[in-house]
């Protein structure tokens, strides 16, 4: 496939390693534009020589235009260009929003533009690290038929496989990796607190080898991966567990909760744990929340 003059839009963590990567497949990148401070530090060290410039002046300078800017930036963004007459006719402009498909970019499309919706289901760090990384990854992407070969030809380039969204799902389609990956961090975050309250010196290598077992056994089985207290109908283990963090580590009360419910439902609708025993449960777990402390460092 062509190779293209690329402009990049928003050199945060994903930004700068997917150009990185499209350079190092043959692309030219010819600007990138980024505001902060460690935007330009990632277009020094991942794009070595490339400009830095106005975002007006980069969609001005390439053929196909990549747009990293957060997910409710993006409809401004493409909004100022298209008006500013900053994207043309032919040009090819394709975001990186997971939430997102086409009718965002409906002014670029307006002037003739083709768009695409290119998401990477994948954690950046914003290094060099990422760029192994992307071999394998899916791309959420979402296109029309014309430019299904360039779509398909720009996630090869990334190492990519690509994953077709249709437009009405995009959003649905975004929510399960939050909730798989960003929630994931929160959980296992909250786990390493409660442990090194109860005296781990090292919470995450002990957590590893569990955490990595559990995944992939969920991955590769569902709900029948399933163990612990709560599957087991261990009322009185699930009760000593609120209790200790009621007093010990209150800011892990509410996601333990609100998980331990949502594994209670599940075990009780694949039978493998009965509906007197689950109420039992549920009664401890709504106990622990009438009782459980106001924690204001959200308000």
């Amino acid at each position: 496939m062509t190779k293209h003059s690329i402009g990049v839009i928003g050199a945060g963590r994903v930004g700068a390693v997917l150009a990185a990567a499209l350079r190092a497949a043959g692309h030219e990148i010819v600007s990138a534009a980024g505001e902060s401070d460690a935007s330009r530090r990632r277009i020094e060290a991942l794009l070595p020589g490339v400009e830095g410039a106005k975002p007006t002046d980069v969609a001005r300078g390439c053929d196909l235009l990549l747009l990293t800017v957060p997910d409710d930036m993006l409809s401004n963004v493409v909004t100022m260009l298209a008006a500013s007459g900053a994207i043309r006719e032919g040009q090819v402009v394709v975001h990186t929003s997971g939430r997102h498909g086409l009718a965002v970019l409906a002014p670029a499309r307006a002037v003739g533009a083709r768009t695409i919706a290119m998401h990477p289901a994948m954690t950046f760090t914003g290094t060099a690290l990422d760029l192994t990384r992307l071999s394998g990854c899916v791309f959420g992407v979402t296109a029309d038929d014309a430019d299904r070969a360039l779509t398909e030809s720009l996630v090869a380039d990334l190492g990519g496989r690509p994953m077709w969204v249709p437009e009405d799902r995009r959003t649905l389609y975004h929510a399960g990796l939050a909730h798989g990956a960003n929630h994931l961090v929160t959980l296992v975050t909250e786990a390493m607190e409660i442990l090194s309250a109860a005296g781990a010196d090292a919470p995450a290598a002990t957590l590893r080898p569990l955490l990595t077992a559990a995944l992939d056994n969920a991955l590769d089985h569902g709900d029948a991966a399933l163990t612990g207290p709560i599957v087991r109908g261990d009322v009185e283990t699930v009760r000593a567990h609120l209790a200790d963090l009621v007093t010990t580590a209150p800011q892990t009360l509410p996601s333990y909760v609100a998980m331990a419910r949502a594994t209670l439902d599940r075990a009780v609708t694949d039978g493998r744990l009965l509906p007197i025993r689950a109420s039992k449960m549920l009664r401890v777990l709504d106990a622990a929340e009438v009782a459980a402390p106001v924690d204001h460092r959200a308000r």
